[in-house]
């Protein structure tokens, strides 16, 4: 879903942006069409908030670091969980890791130090990590549900549709398409001309807030964006929502009520972490489409937390719904 946030138009700085109203110059300007660096403002119109929304925001990413790492080594050293949900839940889990990993530690350095400069060609490389692990996320949680669909569909066939080499080329498919697709993103925006001001609107370096900053022509760099959000996202939760709609057709089937409960159960996790990757995502794109009326700081806030509630969430979800990883980490601790 973070494709989606590729195409909104970004809003004019807010007034209360006070002392940073004047900077309209990038410091060390290159010689070339783009600046040397840019000045990331952080969440626009809460600048004297940040420091203490910094504190929930690193909590939350301490326990995303520490919550993914346990079920990477758990999943890595119980020979019994290398099977296709959990060898899923381990690319989701490193995904998560690079997600929240390639912004959040700037985000507080900008929060708490006032570290707001980003060079130019940082920004470009956060940028790509940011919407390609956003794409890769997408995909992995298309690949999940198509586990699921089988393994409840098709229950006697699952270990030879979803063998080993088939999840790795699945994983592997799914992370060539996040970096074939995003790469041109960076490409398209060293080839355009920038003006002098530099003043990112943002905590982190956007698509499309990076774009704003253009003199030029940016009409190329915008529709491809939107191309990327219909062919990832689009395709992504089209296939979910078929695969889910077949395995509620096949639940419903069951003659027994406590089958069909246990069937919900081993989607229920699945469900909840699709809901909290694509929620916040739908709605920062129909806010920033529509909800014009919308203050911006909501928008960013929604936007970082969009980047750091679900890798906070998903080791949660998961670690509660699935046995063997509560119980090994029941051990553990």
């Amino acid at each position: 879903m973070g494709f989606l946030l590729l195409v909104y138009r970004v809003k004019a700085l807010p007034a209360q942006i006070g002392e940073e109203q004047h900077v309209m110059s990038c410091p060390n300007t290159s010689t070339h069409s783009h600046p040397a660096a840019f000045l990331l403002v952080g969440i626009p119109g809460l600048q004297e908030a940040q420091f203490w929304i910094a504190f929930p925001f690193c909590i939350m990413y301490v326990i995303a670091v520490l919550g993914n790492v346990i079920v990477l080594f758990i999943i890595y050293t119980e020979r019994s969980l290398h099977e296709p949900m959990y060898l899923f839940l381990a690319m989701l889990a490193i995904t998560n890791l690079v997600l929240s990993t390639s912004t959040l530690p700037k985000m507080l350095s900008i929060f708490w130090l006032g570290s707001r400069e980003i060079g130019f060609h940082a920004c470009l490389t956060q940028m790509f990590f940011v919407h390609t692990f956003s794409s890769v996320e997408s995909g992995v949680l298309m690949a999940m549900a198509l586990d699921r669909y089988v393994a409840i569909c098709c229950p006697l066939r699952h270990s030879s549709i979803l063998s080993v080499p088939a999840i790795v080329t699945m994983g592997s498919l799914v992370l060539a398409r996040g970096v074939l697709l995003v790469s041109p993103f960076s490409l398209l925006v060293r080839r355009l001309p920038f003006c002098q001001r530099c003043l990112i609107s943002h905590s982190y370096c956007d698509h499309m807030a990076v774009v704003k900053l253009v003199c030029g022509d940016a009409t190329v760099s915008v529709i491809y964006g939107l191309f990327v959000a219909l062919m990832v996202v689009g395709v992504d939760v089209f296939i979910i929502s078929v695969s889910y709609a077949m395995i509620l057709r096949a639940i419903l089937r069951l003659l027994f009520m406590d089958t069909r409960l246990k069937a919900f159960s081993t989607c229920a996790s699945h469900l909840c972490v699709i809901l909290a990757f694509y929620i916040p995502g739908l709605f920062t794109f129909l806010a920033h489409r529509f909800g014009h009326n919308i203050p911006h700081h909501v928008h960013i806030l929604v936007a970082n937390l969009y980047l750091l509630v679900p890798p906070m969430l998903n080791p949660i979800v998961y670690g509660m719904q699935t046995k063997q990883i509560r119980d090994r980490v029941l051990r553990i601790f």
